[in-house]
């Protein structure tokens, strides 16, 4: 029996791996989506939705769908959530893996992939923890590329905000396995999770480049290739969104930080965004902004994905 490949973490694949899906992600975006139809004819995805979701949801079931399977959207009133309430996630996981090809979970915690994961019988994808967003990762990388150029090493990706952010966390490390600078500007009380920073230090150590943490915007974005950043109040933090956004104070991203960047250096946001909070809308809504083609990548990159994972060999006939 094959041995089944989850991502869980940027870090499940090879730094060779990560290239060649971004690469199969690009060539598929050129592909006109009649012509996808055949590549998972058949198969279908569970997805399994602890928190609400514009993105995620659509991407995932719009693409699964434009590769000629299916996708079947399992959300709280319909599978409880995954604290063991209603039922043990390792059953979750048993009988939702069993008539599933693939599964993908948005959870509150890490934990949860990881326990998926060690009683599933196909591949699990994390599509948003506490601590990772490895698929949003893949798109900015993939985004990066069609701005930037295939080659990403050498690059610097500067994220000014929320350092202990799982988007932070999956920049950090996937920067690192491309060779890419990073640099992360946020307050000392939202610093990088430890343990992530370490192993973004040492994969950076190997592959030739530097993670940077700082509580400086302006230093933190100089030289930046691309300036990033994320909403400063995350989903079921909104009580305490007054001390939040006191916390951040001097950390939005405005034309004066974006000044700081290189003259073409891209804006980037995960969304949803706030604009006047932690961007501008000067700067979002501006020239140097690829939101929205960063959005998009997201559905491109999560085929790639799913594909690699489910052990399909793509051919493409088109340029």
């Amino acid at each position: 029996m094959a041995t089944i490949r989850h991502f869980r973490s940027v870090l499940d694949f090879t730094p060779a791996e990560m290239v060649s899906v971004l690469k199969t992600a690009r060539r598929l975006k050129r592909v006109p989506r009649r012509a996808q139809l055949d590549l998972l004819p058949g198969m279908t995805m569970g997805m399994i939705f602890e928190k609400p979701s514009l993105r995620t949801h659509t991407s995932f079931e719009t693409g699964m769908s434009q590769m000629g399977g299916h996708a079947t959207y399992l959300g709280p009133s319909q599978i409880g959530d995954l604290t063991g309430t209603r039922e043990p996630v390792k059953d979750i996981s048993n009988v939702l893996t069993r008539m599933c090809d693939i599964v993908i979970a948005r959870v509150f915690k890490k934990s949860s992939i990881y326990e998926l994961a060690e009683h599933a019988h196909c591949p699990i994808i994390n599509a948003l923890c506490d601590m990772e967003h490895p698929c949003q990762a893949m798109a900015d990388l993939l985004t990066i590329m069609e701005h930037k150029g295939d080659d990403l090493k050498g690059l610097k990706l500067t994220f000014i905000g929320d350092g202990n952010n799982n988007v932070t966390h999956s920049l950090a490390l996937s920067c690192a396995m491309m060779g890419m600078d990073f640099a992360v500007a946020a307050p000392t009380t939202n610093s990088m999770d430890p343990t992530v920073s370490e192993q973004a230090r040492a994969i950076a150590s190997e592959s030739g480049s530097t993670v940077t943490e700082t509580t400086d915007a302006f230093e933190a974005v100089a030289n930046a290739d691309v300036v990033y950043t994320d909403t400063f109040v995350s989903m079921g933090d909104e009580a305490n969104k007054a001390a939040i956004l006191k916390n951040f104070d001097g950390f939005q991203v405005d034309d004066a930080v974006m000044a700081g960047a290189k003259p073409d250096a891209v804006f980037m946001h995960d969304m949803p965004a706030y604009r006047g909070i932690e961007v501008t809308s000067s700067v979002i809504d501006g020239p140097q902004s690829i939101i929205y083609d960063q959005a998009e990548n997201r559905q491109h990159a999560q085929k790639a994905v799913v594909l690699h994972l489910m052990g399909v060999d793509v051919q493409f006939p088109f340029s």
